[in-house]
C-alpha cells in the first residue's frame, strides 16, 4: 500500500507537469488539452483550471455509465490540472524550433512515465480513461472505437475553439500508447505482488521414488 500511494502522490503531478511542457511548447497538445486550452482562451480560466473542470464534468458523465469513481480519480482530477497551472506559471517562454521541439518530446516522456506511475498504483482510472470503459461496458463499444470518437470530437470543438493543433498533437497521438506500454510494466503494482506471492509460496517436493 505505501508503494501504491507513493506512486499515485508522484505520478499524478508528473503528468500535470509533464502536459504543462507540452503546452509550453507551443506545437500542439493532446485532443483534451486542445479543448481545454480552447476553453480557457474563451473564458479566460487558466488551462490548468479548465483541466480540472473538465475532469469534474467527465466524472458527472460516469452516473449514466455506471462506473465508480476510486480514490485516484478524484485526486486526478483535483492534482493534474493543479500541478499543470502552476508549472505553466514557472516555466518560461520557449523560442525557436529545435527548443520547442526538445520541450514537447521531454513533456511527452514525462507524461508516460507519469501515467505508468499512477495508472500501476491501481487507485481507479482517470475521468477520461474511465469514459471509454465505461462507453464500452454500456453500449459494448470496442474501447479503440471509443477513444476515437471521443478524442476526434473534443479535439475538433477545441480546434474550433483556438485551441493549439500541430505536430505536438501527431506526435503526442503517435507515441503515447508505445511509451505508456514500456513503463507501465516497470510500475505495476499489481504485478510486483503476483511475483512477490510467487516466490514467497512454498515448493512442493518431489515424490521420493520408492
Amino acid at each position: 500500500m505505501p508503494r501504491r500511494i507513493l506512486q499515485l502522490l508522484i505520478g499524478l503531478p508528473l503528468y500535470g507537469a509533464g502536459a504543462a511542457l507540452t503546452v509550453d511548447a507551443g506545437l500542439g497538445v493532446d485532443p483534451w488539452t486542445v479543448l481545454a486550452e480552447g476553453l480557457s482562451i474563451r473564458t479566460g480560466i487558466g488551462v490548468g483550471w479548465m483541466t480540472n473542470i473538465l475532469g469534474l464534468l467527465i466524472l458527472l458523465l460516469w452516473i449514466p455509465l455506471r462506473q465508480r469513481p476510486g480514490i485516484g480519480t478524484v485526486a486526478n482530477i483535483l492534482v493534474v490540472g493543479t500541478t499543470m497551472q502552476v508549472t505553466l506559471w514557472v516555466l518560461p517562454p520557449i523560442t525557436g524550433f529545435l527548443a520547442q521541439l526538445a520541450v514537447l518530446v521531454s513533456g511527452i516522456l514525462l507524461v508516460a512515465v507519469a501515467s505508468g506511475l499512477y495508472i500501476g498504483a491501481h487507485f481507479g482510472p482517470g475521468p477520461r480513461d474511465g469514459l471509454m470503459t465505461g462507453l464500452r461496458s454500456r453500449f459494448g463499444m470496442p474501447i479503440w472505437a471509443a477513444r476515437a470518437s471521443v478524442e476526434l470530437t473534443v479535439l475538433v470543438i477545441g480546434w474550433l475553439l483556438g485551441g493549439t493543433v500541430g505536430l505536438g498533437t501527431v506526435l503526442f497521438a503517435a507515441t503515447i500508447g508505445p511509451l505508456v506500454h514500456l513503463t507501465l510494466p516497470l510500475f505495476d503494482t499489481a504485478r510486483t505482488r503476483a511475483t512477490s506471492r510467487l516466490v514467497a509460496a512454498p515448493t512442493t517436493p518431489l515424490a521420493s521414488p520408492r
